[in-house]
């Protein structure tokens, strides 16, 4: 399989080197528009599968041009969600598959943003799945490690656990710490800010889709292997939109145990208005409040030598067992960020994202995994991802939390 990873910031770097590793990568084509940044993370691969290219994200002819050019298969946005729309395009146009881990934005409702939702995440996404279908290609969205392993975890659930789910609750937590920094985030702070800042949204059966005031339903979780308790509250998630699409639910919630020092620091960059997209002139110079953020905060990527402890994704399944009794069970992976940059050069946070995707990938090029249209993680069979995810040596982990207290 050949395929164009767009952006080359630490997850596409990271699934560079992940899949350089992988026999049925045939050519793997890491581009950005800073062509030096390409170059970097192309080299980190250490592969002659891998090489680079200039290209612009933004620039839907470009992006048509260098896929079919490089004759890819499959085009990976690993981008942030800004840039999703002339990504996807560009792979429909040029006749690729698509992988996205993040889906097109949403917009709050004009009126009531913290009850009924606006724009959903991916609205504009599964408003084509048609035409996809009709060109037989694959827009596979939300395959990251949230959106993604929690989905998968979900559909597995719902296949083998389970006989009926009254609620899947997608729980992220870690024990990072950042040696040196007063603050400093371990994912991209434009996406945490545009995910925890945004109405979260919330499915129930008998309601559908609704929406709440930002840091709704707080609870006290207890992450697994010793990360501990943590405080959670619900962010605007894909997980929520993408799993009553191809699971009887009754419930989804999406909530991070950010803590609370982040979850301060969010609120005042709210309150400043510094969580703004919309630019303001500064002495003449238009400026985005949120790209400011970004700019002065270190970059998460380049973290990782002064970062240690582990990052927990999974869903927390409540319902009942396939015998017909009550069964809560957390279904979860966690990755060490010693291990990650060992043995790839990569922190926890960015490779924990980019290897699902490489699985997902993997399965489609073996045709494990197949499908036109704009399909999530839920659509595929759960269990040859996560034997492959095995062989990647992070395996996924099935906890019984019945005998557990969750606040």
């Amino acid at each position: 399989m050949r395929v164009l990873i767009v952006g080359s910031g630490g997850v596409g770097a990271a699934f560079a080197s992940i899949a350089a590793r992988r026999p049925v990568f045939e050519e793997i084509v890491v581009a950005d528009i800073d062509a030096a940044r390409a170059g970097r993370a192309a080299a980190m691969a250490r592969s002659p599968r891998v090489r680079s290219a200039a290209v612009d994200a933004s620039n839907r002819a470009d992006l048509v041009q260098l896929a079919r050019s490089c004759r890819a298969d499959i085009v990976v946005n690993a981008c942030d969600p800004r840039l999703n729309p002339p990504i996807f395009d560009a792979a429909f146009e040029a006749g690729c598959h698509y992988l996205d881990m993040a889906m097109h934005m949403s917009s709050p409702h004009p009126t009531d943003p913290y009850n009924t939702p606006g724009v959903m995440l991916g609205d504009a996404q599964f408003e084509v799945s048609h035409e996809w279908v009709e060109r037989g290609q694959l827009a596979l969205v939300g395959m990251g490690v949230e959106p993604g392993f929690s989905d998968v975890a979900a559909r597995y659930a719902a296949d083998h656990l389970f006989s009926r789910i009254d609620e899947v609750g997608v729980r992220d937590g870690s024990d990072l710490v950042i040696d040196g920094f007063a603050f400093a985030p371990t994912f991209s702070i434009w996406t945490t800010i545009e995910e925890c800042l945004n109405p979260p949204i919330v499915y129930e059966r008998d309601r559908g889709w609704f929406t709440t005031e930002p840091f709704s339903e707080p609870e006290t979780f207890v992450f697994p292997e010793g990360i501990g308790p943590l405080g959670c509250v619900n962010v605007e998630h894909e997980e929520v939109i993408l799993m009553p699409r191809w699971l009887d639910v009754g419930r989804v919630t999406f909530k991070y145990g950010l803590g609370d020092e982040f979850l301060d620091v969010l609120r005042t960059l709210r309150k400043l208005g510094l969580d703004s997209t919309k630019p303001v002139s500064v002495r003449g110079v238009e400026v985005s409040p949120r790209d400011l953020v970004s700019a002065v905060l270190p970059n998460p990527a380049e973290l990782g030598d002064r970062m240690r402890g582990r990052t927990c994704a999974g869903s927390l399944v409540r319902g009942l067992a396939k015998d017909g009794s009550p069964r809560e069970s957390y279904i979860y992976q966690i990755v060490d960020n010693e291990w990650t940059m060992r043995e790839f050069g990569h922190q926890a946070v960015v490779w924990q994202t980019a290897v699902h995707p490489v699985v997902a990938v993997e399965l489609l090029a073996h045709g494990l995994w197949t499908g036109a249209g704009v399909l999530g993680p839920e659509a595929f069979d759960a269990v040859p991802f996560l034997d492959l995810l095995a062989e990647h040596r992070v395996p996924h982990v099935v906890e019984d939390r019945r005998h557990l207290a969750v606040a």
